[in-house]
C-alpha cells in the first residue's frame, strides 16, 4: 500500500522539510485568529434566530441542488433581503465564498475576454480564473496605472472582448485596501467589469456594514461577494450584481448548478445577521475603538506596522521563525496562528493578527506587550 502512495508522501516529505505541514489544531487561548470580527458566531442573537427557525420548520439540510428541490423560500427571502440591504439589483446565495469566487471566474469572463487581477488576490479567484477560458494578467498589488495599462496592452493587440478587474476590498493576508474608485473608472473607461471580493470589509465597513464598495451597487458593472463566513458570523457568501450577471451564474455556473443548496438554516441565520447590522450599530463602534487601540499600540511596538484595519500582519519573514513565535504566543494564552508561503509570498512568513469582539481592550494590551516580548526574545 505504501507503494501505491510514494509519490505522495515523497510530496509531503517535501512540504516537511521546507517547514510547511500543515496540521489541524484546535482553538487556543484568546481569539485573535478568527475572522469572526462582530462576535456574531456565538452570539445569543444568532442562537435565538437558529431556535426560532426550527420551530418554524426551517430544515437543517436542502436535500438537492437549488435548481432541482434544494430552493427554499429562506434562501429567496435571504437573497431578496440582501439585494435591498446592499442596494444591488439582485444577489444569489453560494455555499461559500470559495465556491462564489471560482463560479463567478470561470464563468463569466468568456474566451476572448481578459481578466486582471491584483497580484495577492485569495486562492479561490486564482483557481476561478485558472478553470475559466480568459487570458488572465497579474498586476502589481493596488497599482491602478498597472491594471490600465494591462489592459491597453491588450486592447492595441487585438483584443475585442470584456476586461474583468479583479480585487478584494480589504486584503485578508495584509489588512490594507483596494482604490476602489479609481479601479471603477478604469473598467468603466475600457466598458469593462470590475469584481470586488468584499469577504474582510462586509459587516464591518460601510453604511451600516455594506463594505467598502458600497457607493458601487448598483452599477451594471460591478459584482460584489459579501461573505457570510466571517464578520455575519455563519457561513456562505452573497453575490450581488445586475440580474443578467446573476441569471447567467444560474444557468451556467458549474459550482451553483452541481452544488446541493446552503443550509435553509443557514439562510435563516445569515437573515438575522444582517438585521443585527442594522440593529446594533454598537457593535461596528466598539470594533472601530479596538481596531485603533490595536494599530496604535503596533506603531508603538519596535519593528511593528499599523494596517489601519482589524487585520494587523506582523512580518517575521522566516517560517520556522513565524511558526515559533506563534507557538509562543498560544502557549502564553493568546490563539495566533502563523501563515507561511505558499499562502503568502515568499519570504514574508507572517502571524495574522485580527481584531475582533471576542477581545477588549485589556486582552489587547496584554497580547501585543507579550508580543513586542516574544518577538525581541526570538532576535536573540
Amino acid at each position: 500500500m505504501s507503494r501505491v502512495f510514494a509519490r505522495h508522501e515523497a510530496k509531503l516529505q517535501l512540504i516537511d522539510a521546507k517547514g510547511r505541514t500543515r496540521t489541524l489544531s484546535r482553538r487556543r487561548g484568546i481569539d485573535f485568529t478568527s475572522n469572526d470580527y462582530l462576535g456574531l458566531a456565538g452570539s445569543r442573537r444568532l442562537e435565538t434566530a437558529a431556535r426560532a427557525a426550527l420551530d418554524r420548520g426551517v430544515p437543517i439540510g436542502a436535500g438537492g441542488s437549488r435548481l432541482l428541490r434544494g430552493n427554499h423560500p429562506e434562501h429567496e427571502a435571504l437573497e431578496a433581503e440582501a439585494a435591498e440591504f446592499f442596494r444591488a439589483d439582485r444577489a444569489l446565495y453560494f455555499g461559500s465564498g470559495y465556491a462564489a469566487n471560482v463560479a463567478i471566474l470561470s464563468t463569466l469572463p468568456l474566451r476572448d475576454d481578459i481578466v486582471v487581477h491584483d497580484s495577492l488576490i485569495h486562492a479561490s479567484a486564482h483557481d476561478g480564473i485558472a478553470a475559466g477560458k480568459a487570458i488572465a494578467v497579474a498586476a502589481p498589488h493596488n497599482d491602478v496605472g498597472a491594471f490600465d495599462d494591462a489592459i491597453r496592452k491588450w486592447r492595441l493587440g487585438g483584443g475585442r472582448g470584456l476586461p474583468w478587474i479583479v480585487v478584494e476590498s480589504l486584503y485578508s493576508m495584509d489588512g490594507d485596501r483596494a482604490p476602489l474608485r479609481e479601479l471603477a473608472d478604469v473598467a468603466d473607461r475600457w466598458g469593462g467589469f470590475l469584481v470586488i471580493d468584499e469577504a474582510h470589509a462586509t459587516g464591518v465597513y460601510g453604511d451600516s456594514g455594506r463594505g467598502l464598495a458600497e457607493d458601487l451597487h448598483g452599477r451594471e458593472n460591478i459584482v460584489t461577494i459579501n461573505t457570510c463566513g466571517k464578520a455575519l458570523g455563519v457561513e456562505g457568501a452573497l453575490v450581488c450584481a445586475n440580474r443578467i450577471v446573476l441569471g447567467y451564474l444560474l444557468n451556467r455556473a458549474r459550482p451553483f448548478i452541481y452544488s446541493t443548496a446552503p443550509s435553509p438554516l443557514a439562510a435563516a441565520c445569515v437573515r438575522a445577521a444582517l438585521e443585527v447590522l442594522k440593529d446594533e450599530p454598537e457593535r461596528r463602534v466598539m470594533l472601530m475603538k479596538q481596531m485603533a487601540l490595536a494599530n496604535r499600540l503596533m506603531v508603538g511596538c519596535e519593528g511593528f506596522a499599523s494596517s489601519g484595519s482589524q487585520i494587523l500582519p506582523l512580518i517575521l519573514g522566516d517560517d520556522a521563525r513565524a511558526v515559533r513565535v506563534a507557538e509562543q504566543m498560544q502557549a502564553d494564552g493568546f490563539d495566533i496562528r502563523a501563515i507561511r508561503p505558499p499562502t503568502v509570498p515568499a519570504r514574508t512568513a507572517r502571524l495574522r493578527i485580527t481584531v475582533t469582539l471576542n477581545v477588549d481592550h485589556l486582552d489587547i494590551t496584554a497580547m501585543l506587550e507579550r508580543l513586542a516580548r516574544v518577538v525581541s526574545a526570538e532576535k536573540l
